[in-house]
C-alpha cells in the first residue's frame, strides 16, 4: 500500500509545493483536490491544486515529469460535489466539471477519479435510485472510453441543517452500495473506502472490506471521535456534529490496526490518503502541515 493524502487541507500551497511537501515527509502519492475556481464554500471544498479545465498536453507533460522527479504519484484527482442535487442548473454544472476531470486523469495517465454519487437530500432512497439511472450511466461510460476509474466515497454529506434529512450522497452503507452497483455494473466504478463514516452511523467498518474488495479502488485515512454523552442527549436522528467530530488518525475510535490488517487480508496494495478535517489543526497552513506529519507518523505503524 502506498501512503499519501489528499491535497484540499494545503490551501494556499502551489501544486508544486505539495508535492515537495509530501516527497520530504517520505508520502508516497497525493489526491490531488480539483475544485474549479470559486466551486465552493464549504470547509476542504474549492480547493484546486490542478486546474483541470485548462490541462494542456505540455501542462500535463510538466506535472508527470515533475512526480516522477519527487517520487510521488498522483493517485486520484479528487471533486467532491452533488451530482445529483435538486438544482438542475447546480448539477449541470458539477457534471460538467467532473467529465473534465475524467479528461484530466487520462491526460496525466492517473486514471482515477474521486468523487461522490450525490443525492436529493429531500428524496428516499428509491427515489434516488431512480437519479442514479438517470444521471450516471452518461457518466460511467465516459470514464470507461477514457480508461478512467471512478472511486465513490462513503460519506453521507450529513453535517448541516440544509443537508437534512438525507444527505447529498446516497453510497454511504454497505446496502445502498448493493443497490448502486446493480444499476452501475462497471469495473471502472467503485468505492474510495473511509471507515470513520461507518462509525458514527454504528455501521460495521471492517465486515464490507471483504464483500466489496474487488471495488475498493482508493482508501481514506480519516478518524471519527463520537461523544457518548452527547449522542445519549441528543440521539441519532441529530446533526451529526452535535455529537461526533472528525479526527487525526489515532486520536478517533477507529481500530486502525484491524481497519490495515483487513485491507492486507484482501490484497489491497494501492493507494491510501491521509484526510485531515480536524478542528484542532485548522488555524494555520502550519498546523495543517503538522496534521500530516502526526498522522503519517502514526499510520507507518501499519503502512509504509
Amino acid at each position: 500500500m502506498k501512503l499519501g493524502l489528499i491535497t484540499s487541507i494545503l490551501d494556499g500551497m502551489t501544486l508544486e509545493e505539495v508535492i515537495e511537501f509530501a516527497a520530504k515527509q517520505g508520502l508516497k502519492c497525493l489526491e490531488v483536490a480539483c475544485w474549479p475556481a470559486g466551486g465552493a464554500q464549504r470547509r476542504y471544498a474549492g480547493v484546486s491544486h490542478i486546474d483541470a479545465e485548462n490541462l494542456t498536453e505540455e501542462k500535463a507533460a510538466g506535472i508527470k515529469n515533475l512526480c516522477q522527479e519527487k517520487g510521488v504519484e498522483i493517485s486520484s484527482l479528487a471533486y467532491y460535489p452533488n451530482t445529483m442535487d435538486p438544482d438542475l442548473e447546480k448539477r449541470k454544472g458539477y457534471i460538467s466539471h467532473l467529465y473534465k476531470l475524467i479528461d484530466a486523469s487520462a491526460m496525466l495517465d492517473v486514471n482515477m477519479v474521486t468523487t461522490f454519487v450525490g443525492r436529493d437530500p429531500k428524496k428516499s432512497v428509491s427515489e434516488n435510485l431512480e437519479l442514479v439511472k438517470e444521471v450516471w450511466p452518461p457518466i460511467v461510460k465516459y470514464a470507461e472510453e477514457k480508461g478512467v476509474k471512478i472511486a465513490i466515497e462513503n460519506c453521507p454529506m450529513l453535517f448541516t441543517e440544509d443537508e437534512w434529512p438525507g444527505g447529498q450522497n446516497l453510497m454511504t452503507t454497505p446496502d445502498n452500495w448493493r443497490k448502486v452497483f446493480a444499476i452501475i455494473d462497471s469495473p471502472n466504478f467503485g468505492i474510495n473506502y473511509d471507515p470513520s463514516h461507518f462509525v458514527w452511523q454504528q455501521i460495521d467498518y471492517i465486515r464490507p472490506i471483504y464483500e466489496f474488495k474487488d471495488k475498493i479502488f482508493h482508501v481514506h485515512y480519516k478518524d471519527i471521535k463520537v461523544y457518548q454523552e452527547k449522542l445519549a442527549d441528543v440521539g441519532v436522528m441529530a446533526v451529526p456534529l452535535a455529537y461526533m467530530s472528525p479526527k487525526l488518525p489515532g486520536l478517533g475510535d477507529v481500530d486502525w490496526g484491524r481497519y490495515v490488517s483487513a485491507l492486507t487480508d484482501i490484497g489491497y496494495d494501492g493507494y491510501t490518503c491521509i484526510e485531515v478535517e480536524d478542528k484542532a489543526f485548522e488555524q494555520s497552513l502550519e498546523d495543517a502541515k503538522k496534521a500530516v506529519i502526526l498522522s503519517a507518523r502514526y499510520l507507518r505503524n501499519f503502512v509504509i
